[in-house]
């Protein structure tokens, strides 16, 4: 796909190194997003759905092994697998580098979470419902998506469409830390970096450059428009 962007391409760079595992990202996803509730049936049947995930590996054995974590969300590629399967062109790029999944338009076959490598992409297999004590934690400006479509990361489109209001009506362009993502605000090591990286002033984009810095399973092809950090090894 050429370079047709517009003033801004977003990008998520993700320090391994800072990483501890606390999966504030994911319960921050959740609440943002309205996502539904992954109850104990649901993980038995293999059907858990979230926009974000923390993997875990270990190195050595016990009791001298070490955790290693990596967060794993929709890489948003600039060569999407997932982008040409789809019969009804739900899922597509945009101008800012987002992967973006229309809902209404999404009739359900999975084919985009087939062809994706990443595993990111989830099937909503019930009509969401939270219990009446729980409603007032919805978030007003989140679609409840309904069963029988696919969901993903969407680097919370929500904020930077208010991120982008909130520039217009002030005369400027966005500032580099004007937009977060609600996993990248919850971060307690600050392990989650969101930006726009055609702006070379940003740190994201400083931390693209990095020696330490790789795309996940790149020699796919896939470019994506998340950037890893490798952890640093004593």
């Amino acid at each position: 796909m050429p370079e047709q962007y517009s003033l801004y391409k977003w990008t998520m760079v993700i320090d391994l190194d800072r990483c501890t595992g606390c999966q504030a990202c994911v319960v921050a996803c959740q609440a943002e997003n309205n996502i539904s509730f992954n109850t104990e049936d649901r993980f038995h049947q293999h059907r858990v759905m979230e926009w974000i995930r923390v993997e875990r590996y270990w190195d050595g054995e016990f009791p001298q092994g070490r955790a290693h974590f990596i967060p794993i969300l929709c890489q948003h590629c600039n060569n999407a697998p997932c982008e040409p399967v789809c019969p009804v062109y739900a899922t597509h790029h945009n101008e800012e580098g987002l992967n973006v999944q229309t809902y209404p338009r999404c009739i359900g076959t999975r084919f985009c979470a087939n062809n994706c490598p990443y595993q990111v992409r989830f099937f909503n297999f019930w009509q969401p419902q939270w219990p009446s004590r729980m409603h007032n934690q919805l978030n007003p400006n989140v679609t409840v998506r309904y069963r029988g479509i696919i969901e993903k990361c969407s680097f919370c489109v929500q904020r930077i469409n208010q991120g982008k209001r909130r520039a217009q009506r002030e005369g400027r362009q966005i500032r580099d830390g004007d937009i977060m993502p609600a996993c990248v605000q919850a971060c307690p090591p600050s392990a989650l970096i969101f930006g726009n990286i055609k702006d070379t002033a940003s740190r994201v984009y400083r931390l693209a450059q990095d020696k330490r810095s790789y795309r996940l399973l790149a020699d796919l092809g896939t470019d994506p428009n998340v950037v890893y950090l490798k952890k640093v090894e004593y």
